[in-house]
């Protein structure tokens, strides 16, 4: 099948003809179709097979079949996202497929100076990309107008809903209109049931469209566990990246300080490398991703927030150095390579500790990930581990004997303060 027979208009088929694009994924098979036909959509596929797509080229297709009159800071189209990143990513989307298209679209998040994005905003805009925060700032501001808001996109909507943006959906959803006088789209790649029964609330006769078995991975990824002790994991990394000549290398771990750490340890191996989490500003995150993309870091250190929205052009290792805490995470993390049909590598580095995650991910996934134990970082044994403890504690019982000595009232041997033959001043001078 090719984009020409989903129905999409010359000037978007331009467009997604210069990306190189020319048959559409499973789900921008199912999806486009539907949306074109105005219904109401709860979408879920991989990540990295082309989802943004998938609504971004009917909504474009729709605004563009239909001018409205429109009052002053109203938009026609919102989409929220979780993170600043899938926000860019997705503002960066409307703006390829709509470049042949007269529309005007923005995007708006916070961690920035808000003043920048109330200029854009009082200039007119049709498209919204937005985080929930940064919009109901504005929309305390007074400086956007949801009430006429035709298409009201959520992507990512599992992340969405529970990742604690619920209470602010819910206050947005009352400034839009009704949900059967608006189009409502969810895409996301994992649906669990319960946020199934959440997105109804939301959500007009919505069809839904799974182009995989939920929270399944990508074919194309290669998938594999090297078991390793938690303390030499860092060194693991390391070996890998080095023996295996890996040029761009993205690495999850599990909390903020975790990716600090890690970053400068691989720097003082000689690694380029860079860290993104929360805490950085968002200038420091898009200049990490940039120097990430551009190839002069070779290594990106990151937390989960990246595991939604980065979209780098044939990302070939991503290695989880921390299992994440949440199965469905993994999906996500890994989601970052095999992506638009290229191959892929995603490692995850385990050490004993974290079995009960692994197998709460391959429960998850309904496939067994294959392990292979790389000589020389075999994992110690119980006994071993112990047996190591006992030298260490015998070896530092005999350090400590002369101290022992002096609290049981024999004072250990004092040194003569003076060398044999010399006075005090003299042995100073000699000593120094």
């Amino acid at each position: 099948m090719s984009f020409e027979s989903l129905g999409l208009s010359a000037e978007l088929l331009r467009a997604v003809s210069e990306q190189g694009y020319t048959e559409p994924t499973a789900i921008q098979t199912q999806a486009i179709p539907m949306i074109l036909e105005g219904q109401d959509l709860m979408a879920g596929a991989q990540t990295g097979t082309g989802k943004t797509a998938g609504f971004t080229l009917p909504l474009l297709q729709r605004m563009s079949e239909a001018a409205v009159d429109r009052k002053p800071r109203s938009v026609r189209a919102l989409v929220l996202t979780p993170t600043r990143e899938l926000a860019m990513q997705v503002a960066a989307s409307i703006e390829t497929y709509g470049r042949h298209l007269p529309h005007r679209s923005a995007v708006i998040f916070g961690g920035v100076k808000i003043n920048p994005q109330i200029s854009k905003l009082r200039q007119g805009v049709e498209v919204l990309v937005a985080t929930p925060g940064r919009l109901l700032d504005h929309v305390q501001r007074g400086t956007i107008d949801l009430s006429q808001v035709e298409f009201l996109v959520l992507d990512e909507a599992d992340r969405m809903l529970d990742m604690g943006f619920i209470h602010d959906i819910r206050r947005i959803l009352k400034c839009l209109p009704a949900r059967e006088n608006r189009q409502n789209l969810l895409f996301s790649a994992t649906f669990p049931k319960e946020i199934k029964q959440l997105a109804s609330q939301y959500l007009n006769s919505p069809q839904l469209v799974e182009a995989a078995r939920n929270n399944s991975t990508v074919e194309l990824i290669e998938q594999r566990v090297h078991p390793v002790d938690k303390s030499r994991k860092r060194e693991m990394l390391s070996h890998l990246i080095g023996a295996g000549y890996w040029k761009q290398v993205l690495v999850f771990t599990r909390t903020k300080h975790g990716a600090n750490r890690l970053a400068r340890q691989l720097e003082a191996d000689g690694l380029s490398t860079t860290a993104i989490h929360g805490n950085k500003s968002q200038a420091a995150r898009t200049r990490a991703l940039s120097e990430f993309k551009q190839g002069t870091v070779r290594v990106l250190v990151a937390t989960d927030i990246a595991a939604r929205g980065l979209d780098i052009d044939q990302l070939p290792h991503v290695v989880n150095f921390d299992l994440p805490n949440v199965p469905e995470d993994y999906v996500h993390r890994i989601g970052r390579t095999g992506r638009a049909g290229n191959e892929g590598m995603a490692v995850s580095l385990v050490s004993p500790d974290e079995s009960k995650l692994l197998r709460s991910i391959e429960s998850l996934t309904g496939q067994e990930i294959p392990q292979q134990v790389l000589e020389g970082y075999e994992v110690t044994t119980r006994a071993q581990q112990e047996n190591a403890r006992n030298n260490h504690r015998k070896s530092s019982q005999r350090r400590r004997k002369p101290a022992q000595a002096k609290r049981h009232g024999r004072p250990a041997a004092r040194k003569p303060a003076t060398k044999p033959g010399y006075s005090s001043v003299a042995s100073r001078c000699f000593a120094d």
